[in-house]
């Protein structure tokens, strides 16, 4: 049988990913990443080294990490994903950096998330945010349920969860600031039937020809449902950032601006509603 390092190296040259084999490794073995480095040298049993083949088949045919092992980190938190919800991503932070910027830490803030998913959003502004008042908005009652474990998982009690497409559940609730990581790929782009995007939901990753759909919705609703001088932030593709702040424009916002994500791409866009 290998060992740990052995079997490390050959999961590795499979995938391509020495992170990924690392994850997996330790998930097959129910021990953290560092037990791999302090025990790269024992021999893995037949049980462990079987689990292991099978995870990395799984994800050599595409399949996301996070989806095997049915969790991503993502801010602070570590939250349950399914194949009901988006893979919380990375660049995703910065959405909620902004929105932290412009959440004062002691107020009494009401903030909604449209398409909440695993939750990630809403949960991570919760959490760094005790007392504002979070409602988390989703179409699928299965993404509802996993955000709802994430939050019952981390014993955050200020968000309050409820069904619907984007702002249908809400009547003529006013909130301070509105945050999304809506749809906003090309409905015809090759990705969607590549690599991870393959096993992601298609409503939460496509919107229509040009993307844009889901956000052009946003933002003309969004108005309805800000207090005056309240923030909508939303997050879209790298090559959407000229259409976003047209779109904010032209809908009678103010203070527009995009941020870049640390590959210095367009990734969030936002703008106070007068």
């Amino acid at each position: 049988m290998a060992t740990v390092r052995e079997a490390l190296l050959a999961a590795t040259h499979r995938l391509g990913d020495r992170v990924d084999a690392d994850v997996l490794l330790a998930y097959a073995m129910e021990q953290p990443r560092s037990w791999l480095i302090a025990h790269a040298e024992d021999v893995l049993s037949p049980e462990h080294a079987s689990a292991y083949a099978v995870l990395i088949d799984r994800r050599g045919k595409g399949e996301p990490v996070a989806y095997i092992t049915g969790r991503r980190g993502f801010w602070s938190l570590e939250l349950e994903v399914t194949p009901a919800t988006l893979v919380p991503r990375a660049e995703t932070e910065l959405l909620v950096e902004l929105a932290l910027e412009r959440l004062p830490p002691d107020a009494q803030s009401e903030v909604l998330d449209l398409g909440t998913g695993s939750g990630a959003i809403a949960l991570a502004l919760a959490h760094e945010r005790p007392h504002a008042r979070v409602v988390a908005s989703d179409i699928s009652v299965d993404a509802l349920a996993v955000a709802q474990r994430n939050a019952a998982r981390h014993r955050i009690d200020n968000v309050t969860f409820l069904k619907g497409d984007w702002f249908s559940p809400l009547g003529e609730r006013r909130f301070g600031m509105i945050v999304s990581n809506p749809p906003y790929i090309e409905s015809d782009d090759p990705h969607l039937q590549q690599g991870d995007l393959r096993f992601e939901p298609m409503s939460a990753l496509a919107s229509g020809f040009d993307g844009l759909d889901d956000i052009r919705r946003i933002v003309h609703e969004a108005r309805r449902h800000l207090l005056p001088g309240g923030w909508l932030l939303f997050e879209h593709g790298w090559n959407q950032g000229d259409a976003a702040r047209a779109l904010l424009r032209n809908a009678g916002f103010a203070d527009i601006f995009t941020a870049r994500d640390l590959e210095q791409r367009d990734r969030v866009s936002a703008a106070r509603w007068t």
